[in-house]
């Protein structure tokens, strides 16, 4: 009798075989639709060492068009990213309120701006600061990308940080309410800090979209970040498209890969560190977490009685 596991069977003898075949096909056809890739490149003379060599002899291809678009990618990345984590929250507890219509506004606003493409609320805010501010043209595209990410992604934010409150466990409100915890206290010491762990692999999936988002400014706003770099580098290196968006193509993987990989340690070390500490509240520290003018005793705590001296 062939072994099983939970979800399914142990493949038998020719489903292996079929695995196997399945395989060697998808490789081969793979391998087919490399070669073809790189031969047309070859015929279209995109492959010649003329069209590489500048991003490793020539400084001035990093000086004067990469290293720029990426400080520019980078500034526009890290504000969009710095507002819209804590506006996010804030958006997702509000969501969570007593208040109906706390809840309801902020729910309207977060499913607004969640409707609209990130592209849509750039081309609107940059039409909005050109008419009613004093913005220089020169750097209206970098708030206008701001603007339009971190509302984009605020909203986004909100969804996923309410999401992961909701995931505890009921038990952990009324745990924390029954030692005279109140809400805000609730929120801050018991359902954020528990939370965050199971929210921050989509936080991180959403910070990666910020990263991307940027070049939207840059194809249609004029803002000089690292994509928007291929063009003028193309030009002055002989039409070395397909290099220049090579290179470029590499450095958004690397961005963002250091990025997942930070976060990827920081969630690891958060766990690490729930499982070292034991999590256990002192009666001293549960009477100062109470309700201010309510006591709450050793009794009330399970601890009184005729044996609790010694």
């Amino acid at each position: 009798m062939r072994a099983q596991s939970v979800l399914y069977d142990v493949p038998g003898p020719r489903a292996k075989r079929r695995n196997v075949l399945l395989t060697v096909v998808f490789l081969v056809a793979l391998a087919a639709l490399i070669w073809w890739v790189v031969q047309s490149l070859a015929d279209k003379n995109q492959l010649e060492w003329v069209k590489w060599r500048p991003f490793f002899t020539d400084s001035r291809a990093w000086e004067t068009y990469l290293l720029p678009g990426l400080k520019n990618t980078l500034i526009a990345a890290s504000l969009s990213m710095v507002i819209a984590l804590p506006l996010g929250a804030l958006f997702g507890i509000a969501r969570l309120s007593d208040h109906g219509w706390v809840r309801g506004a902020a729910g309207t606003v977060v499913e607004f701006f969640r409707a609209i493409p990130v592209l849509i609320l750039m081309l609107f805010a940059n039409a909005a600061y050109s008419e009613y501010t004093d913005i220089s043209p020169g750097t209206r595209p970098l708030y206008a990308v701001v603007t339009g990410l971190v509302l984009y992604n605020a909203s986004v934010l909100a969804e996923i940080v309410r999401a992961g409150i909701l995931s505890l466990p009921r038990g952990q409100t009324d745990a924390a309410k029954a030692i005279g915890m109140r809400k805000n206290q609730v929120m801050r010491h018991v359902l954020l800090p528990q939370s965050v762990t199971a929210m921050l692999p989509a936080i991180v999936s959403q910070l990666v979209v910020i990263v991307k988002d940027t070049a939207l400014g840059g194809a249609l706003l004029g803002f000089s970040e690292l994509l928007a770099s291929v063009r003028p580098m193309s030009a002055n290196y002989g039409a070395n498209t397909i290099a220049s968006f090579t290179v470029v193509s590499v450095i958004f993987v690397l961005l963002n890969f250091a990025l997942t990989s930070f976060a990827g340690w920081l969630e690891g070390r958060l766990r690490r560190g729930k499982k070292s500490t034991g999590a256990v509240v002192g009666v001293d520290a549960v009477e100062t977490l109470a309700t201010p003018g309510e006591h709450v005793s050793r009794d009330d705590l399970g601890g009184g009685g005729g044996n609790s001296s010694k």
